[in-house]
């Protein structure tokens, strides 16, 4: 009899797993695959929608187009989680599985940042993105200010993208010169795992006159006055706050008891929690690494073979490393690469390739290939 294997959440880890599950164990396993929305998009994507060179539909893979034996889509919002038993509820029904992997990502909390939602803008949502790009229009001159609320966040480099596309939008528009533009962060550095990296993504900033602010972190807006109430009790003014919202587990994951100091901790060699055949991979998962959709996909690989070892009667060969490469764009069509390695080392690795302009089709390539093997288009 086929072993039952729930997915909960399908972005880069969980449709990696189910891929790979449906590739490699069709005849031992059967995949149901849950996710509250109806499509899939990546999350660089969103920069296109920001600034106009794509729209919403533009980037939304739905996952009705999903063609994978042995793999079950369903559109449902996951309600509870019971990891012991391994049931899962959703407003559609229940789930008993026989190996449960929970990779859900991580929810945006607006309101732990009070104002936010009255007088921010964001962009690490497609509707964000699309409130933000109709906002654009209307700043004129003034500060813009990029406001990283928590940590950890999803893509690190993203805070700092942003900043950089802002500058090349400006630009185009003429209006740079009356513009201010600055990032803060609660970070001593942009991206903290090497100095190199760091200083890379500085010297981008400097030679476009965007501030960092280190060490600093928003904990209120207030709307009406356009000023930022910073942890350290000072306050700094904008015209227009851009923020990179606070991130949490979902509510399901946080109530099912499977979270620990806010996430999901789990065994680093093969994403396994301490619920027996339950594993956590992607952003919901307790790491010392950074959460991004790449880390997720090559966790799914990890998951994918200790499933299939296990049902051998085996042991996983190759433990998981959190290594990776994601894109980060510096502007004028240029992208560059970090590649990166957090857990096969003694200590986290990480480089900066380019940027060039063959490193932005690369980029191209990198999504075209995951559609086409998730989505078969």
């Amino acid at each position: 009899m086929k072993k039952h294997v729930v997915i909960l959440g399908a972005g880069f880890g969980g449709l990696e797993l189910a891929t790979r599950l449906s590739d490699s164990l069709a005849e031992d396993v059967r995949v149901t695959l849950i996710d509250q929305s109806d499509s899939f998009s990546f999350g660089f994507a969103k920069l296109d929608v920001l600034l106009g060179r794509k729209t919403a539909a533009d980037v939304m893979l739905p996952y009705r187009d999903i063609s994978k034996e042995g793999v079950e889509f369903r559109q449902e919002r996951v309600a509870s989680i019971d990891p012991v038993l391994r049931r899962v509820t959703t407003d559609g029904g229940s789930y008993d599985a026989d190996v449960l992997a929970v990779a859900l990502g991580a929810d945006y909390d607006f309101e732990a940042t009070p104002g936010f939602e009255e007088g921010g803008s964001e962009y690490y949502s497609v509707a964000g993105a699309e409130r933000l790009r109709d906002v654009l229009p209307s700043f004129d001159s003034g500060t813009i200010l990029i406001g990283i609320l928590g940590h950890p966040f999803k893509c690190p480099p993203a805070p700092f993208e942003g900043a950089l596309l802002l500058h090349d939008h400006l630009v185009e528009r003429g209006i740079r010169a009356g513009a201010e533009i600055r990032v803060i962060g609660p970070m001593a550095a942009p991206v903290p795992i090497t100095k190199e990296l760091s200083k890379s993504i500085l010297d981008a900033l400097g030679e476009r006159g965007i501030e960092y602010v280190p060490r600093q972190r928003v904990v209120e807006l207030d709307p009406r006055s356009k000023r930022a109430r910073l942890e350290s009790g000072d306050s700094v003014s904008y015209d227009l706050f851009v923020g990179i919202p606070v991130h949490r587990v979902p509510a399901a994951v946080e109530s099912s008891g499977l979270a620990v100091d806010g996430w999901v901790p789990v065994d680093p060699t093969n994403l396994a929690t301490r619920f027996p055949d339950v594993y956590a991979l992607g952003d919901v998962a307790a790491l010392p690494m950074a959460k991004a959709g790449v880390f997720a996909e090559t966790a799914a690989a990890v998951v994918a073979d200790d499933i299939a070892a296990r049902l051998r009667g085996e042991e996983l060969q190759q433990h998981y490393e959190g290594a990776g490469s994601c894109y980060i764009e510096f502007g004028g069509g240029m992208v560059g690469k970090v590649e990166a390695n957090f857990l096969g080392g003694p200590a986290p690795t990480a480089r900066l390739v380019g940027p060039s302009q063959d490193l932005a089709r690369e980029k191209e390539v990198f999504a075209s290939t995951r559609r086409a093997r998730w989505f078969g288009s």
